[in-house]
């Protein structure tokens, strides 16, 4: 799975119906964004720290590796005053990430909650954006930024 994929299906989403969209779509639309953001980071998360494509890896090593990362421990970590010891670029996609959990939240979990397409519309491109500019972070950083979301610091 692809996060930009993931993007393009939320993107559909916003335009399934002729007209207006229906609220289930747009909460639909939300919630892949989200998962667009998380399944970005546990991509990263494997390919940093297993090996990308192509690679001279373990299959079961690298999914073990994306599925190690956690909804809740990354939501934390990416609201840490550390995440501003990495680069702008994955500032911005961790706070995109905590941002759209919320909304991803709420679409799921509050039945009164309504969005406007305008709203759904911004919130996909931000992921996409932010997922864009995280692509181009030198892959350095971005292997920290993995280790930093799934093991604990001792010191």
């Amino acid at each position: 799975m692809q996060a930009l994929d993931l993007i393009e299906t939320a993107r559909h989403l916003t335009t399934s119906s002729s007209g207006r969209p229906r609220q289930s779509d747009l909460r639909r639309a939300v919630s892949t964004a989200y998962y667009a953001l998380f399944h970005c980071l546990a991509i990263c998360c494997a390919d940093m720290l297993v090996g990308g494509a192509g690679a001279d890896r373990s299959e079961v090593a690298w999914r073990q590796a994306y599925r190690a990362l956690n909804h809740g421990l990354a939501k934390k970590r990416c609201a840490q005053q550390k995440i501003r010891d990495f680069p702008s670029e994955i500032q911005d996609l961790a706070s995109a990430f905590v941002d759209m959990q919320k909304k991803r939240h709420t679409a799921d979990y509050d039945p009164d909650a309504a969005f406007s397409k305008l709203e759904v519309i911004q919130s996909i491109s931000e992921a996409e954006n932010v997922i864009r500019g995280f692509a181009q972070t030198p892959r350095k950083d971005r292997r920290a930024f993995a280790v930093y979301l799934l093991f604990d610091s001792r010191g």
